[in-house]
């Protein structure tokens, strides 16, 4: 039903600054190119701030040094985070060498970071040095435009390179999704690679995404089962590949998944992706659109803690988001297909593919790749990059997987990877834990997540030595805030931070990542965490199952109530 002017008017006047700014943006160019000719500022001023993530960027500054510069009277030490485009995480070994390169030479922190969106970032850019990132990573024909703000984000795809002709064939959708969905704007082009301006008024346009672009980030993955390794029930739009005859004949559709929440907030809540059903792959992308643009349309533009996709299916309920699916996309869902779920993190070591290549899955800690006392990660990973014809794959688990190697050269490599401890033993529980940044460079750290997660690690080794479960697994992740980017709540253990020293500590979800964890105890300190869970480790060693996992555990023992409803169970007792 169409709207009257007088409902648009109140409407407006409800909106947050948010779609303010993307309305008055002139399709994402704001002042953003005056305000890169402010050498005053290592930051950028008003509006710039929020457009500049449209871009693939994020102004931090170094909260470890943000009392001392205040003292000083100096501004923070600002610097941006920029994180590339990659669908499907593939990026060519040559390519790699420019990356290591900007890295080393450009940023604060000399590192790369990979991502559990399956790409990397820089973390510490100057202001100065910003073009000529985005001109980089244009001449290895990469880009970041989209993986940050209100738009889809950076396109999943599970890491397999045994199948290849099934991962061949998921990742270019993948590909062919991200692109489609990207926004079509010319600012990109013009800002960060000196593109001649169109000086026609108004000649952008955005057929998918609309002048305001989405009421909030948009997350999309493509998966192979049986490996849900990038955690597809955390994500608004998901394609689960299905297989015959060793070819990709259509997807499984699934709906609405996001764990982000407020502190003490029941308005928001975390939730699974739900099934939609089941579409050929000729419909692949008029799904998507239709998808995006009824989230573009029904999305809370009001409340920005409501405006993700499951408030929008909660609010119209699923059957009338389907049906509004169907009308757009020109298609009648089929019933789901068959599917199941056996694991979700990445195999490690050499794995020989049916197409006679090998490939090496390198474990990264924290998907920090940095040169220290214990591994030359960077140095070995530039040395194999100069010598490897093949892709360097980033998995979603923050790992990296040395993929499409010929027999001839896998002693080669082999002795590269030992030769800088690239190839060390690690323990199940730190090969299945994760952390987000946090401190020093996330604005919105509230806790220690990387920089804690190591030595907690070590500790929870220890406990697991003491009662002989050490050859099993439990999946752990922490986060510093709120925000989901640890994706703790699909966690067998969840530390999210509430405040320096403290986190709320959550259990329950299990191993396949498609049972949400509930709240054991509120902020708490890691002492405490650690009596908690090694008293539940003690009991799982003693009672649990043949095979039963920590997370199951946990449930069944009546340590935790299972979240079945998460809008219901969440919150409650």
């Amino acid at each position: 039903m169409k709207k009257k002017d007088s409902d648009i008017k109140i409407l407006k006047k409800k909106m947050t600054d948010a779609e303010r700014i993307k309305i008055e943006s002139n399709y994402l160019r704001g002042t953003i190119a005056e305000d890169l000719k402010n050498n005053i500022t290592n930051g950028f001023s008003g509006d710039n701030f929020s457009l500049i993530r449209f871009h693939g960027m994020y102004q931090q500054d170094d909260r470890d040094l943000r009392l001392e510069r205040n003292q000083q009277k100096l501004e923070p030490r600002y610097a941006m985070m920029l994180r590339c485009r990659l669908p499907g995480g593939i990026i060519q070994a040559k390519k790699w060498l420019k990356i290591d390169f900007f890295a080393s030479n450009y940023t604060l922190y000399k590192t790369i970071r990979l991502t559990n969106r399956q790409t990397f970032q820089f973390h510490g850019i100057l202001k100065k040095h910003l073009k000529n990132v985005h001109k980089m990573l244009h001449d290895i024909n990469l880009d970041s435009l989209g993986t940050a703000n209100d738009v889809n984000r950076n396109v999943l795809c599970t890491s397999n390179p045994m199948e290849s002709i099934i991962h061949y064939e998921s990742y270019i959708w993948a590909k062919k999704i991200s692109e489609h969905l990207l926004p079509k704007t010319k600012a990109y082009a013009e800002i960060w690679l000196d593109n001649k301006k169109i000086d026609i008024k108004n000649s952008d346009e955005e057929p998918i995404l609309g002048k305001s672009y989405l009421p909030r980030k948009f997350k999309t993955t493509v998966v192979i089962p049986p490996y849900n390794d990038v955690d597809l029930y955390a994500n608004d739009m998901n394609f689960i590949s299905i297989v015959e005859n060793n070819h990709v004949i259509g997807f499984n559709i699934l709906v609405g998944g996001g764990l982000s929440i407020e502190h003490g907030n029941k308005m928001t809540w975390p939730f699974p992706a739900v099934e939609l059903g089941y579409i050929s792959v000729k419909d692949t992308l008029s799904v998507a659109e239709a998808i995006v643009t009824t989230q573009r349309d029904w999305g809370n533009r009001c409340n920005r803690k409501q405006a993700k996709t499951r408030y929008t299916i909660n609010n119209f309920g699923l059957s009338v988001f389907k049906k509004e699916i169907e009308k757009r996309a020109n298609i009648n869902f089929q019933s789901i297909r068959p599917y199941h779920f056996l694991s979700r993190g990445d195999r490690f070591g050499w794995i020989k593919g049916i197409d006679n290549y090998w490939s090496l899955t390198i474990f990264i800690k924290n998907g920090r790749i940095c040169d220290n006392e214990d591994q030359l990660l960077k140095t070995g990973l530039l040395k194999i990059a100069s010598i490897h014809d093949g892709n360097f794959r980033l998995t979603s688990n923050q790992n990296i997987i040395i993929s499409e190697i010929e027999y001839k050269n896998k002693d080669k490599i082999e002795k590269i990877a030992i030769k800088y401890g690239l190839m060390k033993n690690f323990s199940n529980i730190r090969k299945n834990s994760m952390a987000c940044v946090s401190f020093p460079t996330c604005p919105l750290a509230m806790a220690e997540a990387e920089r804690m997660i190591s030595n907690f690690i070590v500790k929870i080794e220890n406990i697991m030595k003491q009662y002989q479960v050490d050859d099993q697994s439990i999946i752990i992740r922490i986060s510093g805030c709120p925000n989901g980017c640890g994706r703790s709540l699909l966690a067998e253990i969840g530390l999210i931070g509430k405040s320096i020293g403290k986190y709320n500590l959550y259990l329950g979800g299990n191993k396949i990542g498609n049972r949400i964890a509930k709240m054991y105890k509120e902020n708490i300190n890691e002492n405490q965490i650690l009596i908690y869970l090694e008293n539940f480790i003690k009991i799982w060693s003693c009672h649990r199952k043949k095979n039963e996992d920590f997370g199951d555990f946990i449930i069944r023992y009546g340590i935790i109530q299972e979240v079945i409803n998460p809008i219901n169970d969440f919150w409650g007792e």
